[in-house]
């Protein structure tokens, strides 16, 4: 699946389940939300802390709802991820194709 098959999937999705988007502010708040879950499976799986009981390692879950919610956001603000993410890497490659590189600390 394609960045733009996934933003059409997921309005379709919305359209035919949701009923209508929520607002941006709310799906910023859901997205904080997400982030946040991912964040306790990230710890537990490769930090320090440990699962609690009835806690699962569900990582993969967990990036696919922040990918949902943005992709939710992308959608009512009209921002097309594809055109967006080249342009990002373009923007990265030419301001950083040598910083890392020469970043003595990543060596």
């Amino acid at each position: 699946m394609t960045i733009k098959e996934a933003q059409l999937a997921v309005d379709e999705w919305i359209k035919t389940y949701g009923v209508r988007y929520f607002n941006e502010l709310t799906n910023m708040a859901i997205l904080t939300e997400e982030v946040g879950e991912l964040a306790r499976v990230m710890a537990r799986r490769y930090g320090e802390q440990s699962f609690k009981k009835g806690e699962t390692d569900n990582l993969g879950e967990e990036m696919a709802d922040v990918l949902w919610v943005l992709i939710c956001l992308a959608n009512q603000t009209g921002i097309d991820l594809t055109e967006q993410l080249e342009l990002s890497i373009k923007k990265k490659t030419e301001r950083d194709k040598n910083r890392h590189k020469e970043n003595e600390k990543l060596h």
